[in-house]
């Protein structure tokens, strides 16, 4: 097994082709077939499965892609500290529902550890899609609520995936709305009041089931419906059409000054947590990332 073999499985599962992969790696198909050929017999390994769709990581194949990662990581930084005499370029990934206090955590993680070089990446997407990425070590953490509702399905996935669910926080609904909405002021709010309202929710692709949805209570029917695809966008609709939608009640001050979270009088809750691969240790930088999320979380608390 060489160093740069594993350079090479870890770009084909990036692209999910062999010939797209030996295009990026500058090298012919048939090498680089070979190659992985190679290492699948040294190993006695299946790394990919090869259909007439593609080349997919086996189940086995994952987790050695997962070991495979943080040997050329590691390898990465011996290189750029002794061989190229500067500060090693630090990485980290992060898949998220759409939360404010998930950004609010990532800028501070960039703020506070005075890194020289890096490349980072905080992605907002679709639930199913957290869960791939952390599947595949796209990312290290990813962040998603779980609750009685959607827990049997999602928890299966967890468990066929090799994923630990972590809890964060337990919240209970509240409505997001513009600062400038009439029911913006009130203590509470009931299902009643906002029947008339467009309600706002995040698309979920191929995955469009009640049990992916961000929101809570996502098998209510509602007589305006508005799906967007990210934070901002459904935010700006929330100004501007005075449309409303339901989530934890966590909001950043600074970042989203015109919004405001009123408590929903139901009788639901929700578990924010974050899940990582069981088998893999967590970076230095993926811890800080958690340390962050609970300084930001204690900042941007839910009101009771």
């Amino acid at each position: 097994m060489t160093l740069q073999q594993l350079k090479y499985v870890i770009e084909v599962a990036h692209c999910g082709s062999i010939n797209e992969a030996a295009k990026r790696l500058f090298i012919t198909q048939p090498s680089l077939s070979n190659a992985v050929h190679q290492l699948e017999t040294e190993m006695d390994i299946s790394i990919f499965v090869r259909s007439n769709r593609g080349i997919t990581p086996s189940p086995e194949g994952m987790e050695f892609l997962g070991y495979a990662r943080q040997v050329v990581e590691q390898c990465n930084l011996l290189e750029e500290h002794y061989l190229h005499h500067r500060s090693a370029k630090r990485q980290f990934s992060v898949s998220t529902q759409h939360y404010s206090f998930a950004v609010s955590a990532f800028i501070a993680l960039i703020r506070h550890q005075g890194l020289t070089t890096y490349d980072c990446t905080i992605s907002e997407t679709r639930t199913y899609e957290i869960i791939q990425d952390v599947r595949y070590l796209r990312s290290e953490v990813g962040i998603l609520y779980r609750n009685p509702f959607n827990a049997k399905v999602l928890n299966k996935l967890f468990l066929e995936n090799d994923l630990d669910f972590h809890p964060l926080f337990k919240a209970t609904p509240h409505v997001f709305l513009s600062a400038q909405n009439k029911l913006a002021s009130r203590p509470f709010l009931t299902l009643e009041d906002l029947e008339e309202l467009p309600y706002l929710s995040y698309e979920q692709g191929e995955y469009n089931s009640f049990h992916f949805s961000e929101e809570i209570l996502s098998t209510m029917t509602h007589q305006k419906n508005i799906y967007v695809n990210d934070r901002a966008t459904l935010f700006n609709c929330l100004i501007g059409l005075d449309g409303y939608t339901i989530s934890t009640g966590v909001l950043s001050a600074e970042l989203n000054a015109d919004i405001v979270a009123v408590p929903l009088r139901v009788d639901e809750s929700m578990t924010v947590g974050w899940i990582a691969h069981k088998n893999l240790s967590l970076s230095h930088l993926a811890s800080c990332y958690l340390e962050e999320l609970k300084d930001a979380l204690e900042k941007e608390h839910p009101p009771e």
